[in-house]
């Protein structure tokens, strides 16, 4: 610590260096300081409930039916790491020298023992946030529910947070973004759902204790090890994965419960996402009873709280999962198969954060992947990177039209469906977290969703010569007696045979990308195909 505290003139001459070449730089120590936080309780406590902090009592978790019928939801991403809009882990990179972020940082904002990530936290404004015209665009494209990134690994909150001063009221926008996002979907008739990440940040943000390894600073250390600001990047410590923290000190777990507690007891959310597995053993099952208890007590009794949580088998650094304790996640990635209980994929156009030039997933690969998680029995949550000012760019507006414009005319076949005997036919699309399948869909991959008497059969392209085709329903699978073209009020010519179901479509496509057939018949069972089944 010697070598920070007496680094006043290697600081006063970056500052003026910085600012010879049109870079703001702002001393370490020189922004305000936010007010002070309240005192984390000294034990964890539960709200009255059925829910308590073993696996065997989380184990009697039902998801809602609102969640199972919703099917599309979309998540709003902001913290400090947004301002460069330089994509993902900002906070952590700006740290690493060598890594594309930290030569960012120096070139746009200084050295980070001069301008840390407290400095950049302090010069984020988002100033042309407007959460109700975002959430009416995202009511327009389908979406059921909407959640915000409430925190994330940076060790910053999006709330008037009681536990933790460093937040988005008292510094930067000043702003309750979480209540902002809250009221405008509730206005929207959209459910309100919250993701926590924090629980890492002890050891994901440790690496704001480094220096830089080589070159003319060589040994000056970050800001990171102000003993000024030891709340937002923690006392002195070696772990620096990007894991939950192997062995945090006491108080960790206990500031993590309570802050999320807070959220929320704050916000009344019906869904709740932690980033990876349950946390800290007791400690992260006391959050999940909470949650639960909290929930039926706004409720009436009645259950309405999705807890999302990752499987992340064999390892064990990402916290402990337990099928059947909330709705399992999959980040980046599907299933390959049908899942009894209802899960959930998230994924991004993007970055999850901004990043300038980036080329978006088109909607045609959105619906695809929906029409695909959906015959699974999954949920899709969909984020669109928001720009530093809380605006959207023009190519993902279009983005959010397009799909809003196929769901328009064949939402019936996605919202309150659920899975049929068998996903599909094609391509599985299936490969666990982190992992998408960039393989494009075609006319030859189909999914299945049910509701009510109704099977669809979502063809995941427009067949060239106009026809589509269905094997799983030839004349073996039993009786089809009318075929429909959501979208399309004209009558179908459609044959089923021994190869399978021919349906002529119209010449003017409904809409664009994938098409949803309507079939009614007497007790249809899928004929088996050579894959997809």
């Amino acid at each position: 610590m010697k070598l920070f505290s007496g680094r006043g003139i290697v600081m006063h001459t970056l500052a003026l260096s910085f600012a010879c070449v049109g870079v703001t730089a702002v001393h370490a120590g020189e922004i305000q300081q936010p007010p002070a936080a309240k005192p984390v309780p000294g034990k964890v406590e539960i709200a009255d409930g059925p829910f308590k902090p073993t696996w065997d009592s989380l184990k009697q978790y039902k998801c809602p039916d609102w969640f199972r019928d919703a099917k599309l939801g979309i998540w709003g991403i902001l913290t400090p790491q947004s301002l460069p809009e330089a994509g993902d882990w900002y906070a952590r990179a700006m740290y690493e020298q060598g890594q594309g972020q930290y030569n960012y940082h120096v070139a746009h904002y200084g050295h980070p023992s001069v301008f840390g990530y407290k400095d950049l936290a302090a010069m984020w404004k988002l100033e042309k946030f407007d959460p109700d015209r975002l959430m009416g665009l995202y009511k327009k494209t389908g979406a059921k529910y909407f959640v915000v990134l409430a925190n994330h690994h940076d060790n910053w909150d999006n709330w008037s947070s009681k536990y933790h001063r460093w937040n988005s009221v008292n510094l930067g926008p000043k702003r309750d973004i979480v209540g902002l996002w809250a009221k405008a979907a509730r206005k929207h008739g959209l459910r309100f759902g919250v993701t926590e990440h924090v629980a890492r940040s002890y050891s994901w943000f440790n690496t704001n204790k480094g220096h830089d390894k080589d070159g003319p600073l060589a040994g000056v250390p970050y800001d990171g090890n102000d003993p000024k600001f030891q709340d937002l990047y923690f006392p002195p410590h070696e772990d620096s994965s990007y894991a939950y923290p192997a062995n945090p000190p006491e108080w960790w777990p206990r500031q993590w419960y309570w802050r999320i507690r807070d959220l929320i007891d704050t916000y009344h959310p019906d869904l709740m996402y932690s980033d990876g597995a349950v946390p800290f053993g007791e400690v992260g099952r006391s959050l999940c009873a909470h949650f639960y208890n909290a929930n039926m007590a706004w409720h009436g009794g009645k259950l309405e709280a999705v807890y999302n949580l990752k499987d992340m088998s064999p390892r064990t650094d990402h916290g402990e999962y337990v099928d059947g304790i909330g709705v399992q996640d999959v980040e980046r990635g599907m299933l390959n198969g049908i899942k009894a209980e209802p899960w959930q994929t998230d994924t991004c156009i993007g970055n999850w954060f901004y990043k300038t030039g980036l080329q978006y997933k088109p909607a045609l690969q959105v619906i695809c992947m929906l029409c695909d998680i959906v015959s699974k029995n999954g949920n899709l949550l969909l984020n669109i990177p928001l720009k530093h000012d809380g605006t959207l760019d023009v190519e993902e507006e279009k983005v959010l039209a397009d799909l809003g414009a196929w769901m328009a005319v064949n939402g019936e076949a996605i919202y309150g469906t659920r899975p049929w005997k068998v996903l599909g036919e094609g391509r599985p699309q299936g490969s666990g977290n982190l992992n998408e399948d960039r393989q494009p869909y075609g006319a030859e991959d189909i999914r299945f969703t049910t509701k009510g008497d109704a099977l669809y059969a979502l063809v995941l392209g427009w067949p060239k010569d106009g026809m589509a085709r269905v094997r799983s329903l030839a004349s073996r699978a039993g009786k089809i007696t009318k075929v429909s073209l959501l979208g399309h009020s004209g009558e179908l010519k459609w044959t089923q045979a021994e190869a399978g179901l021919e349906v002529q479509l119209p010449a003017k496509r409904p809409s664009e990308h994938a098409l949803a057939l309507k079939i009614s018949g007497h007790q249809l069972q899928p004929v088996p195909v050579n894959h997809g089944t």
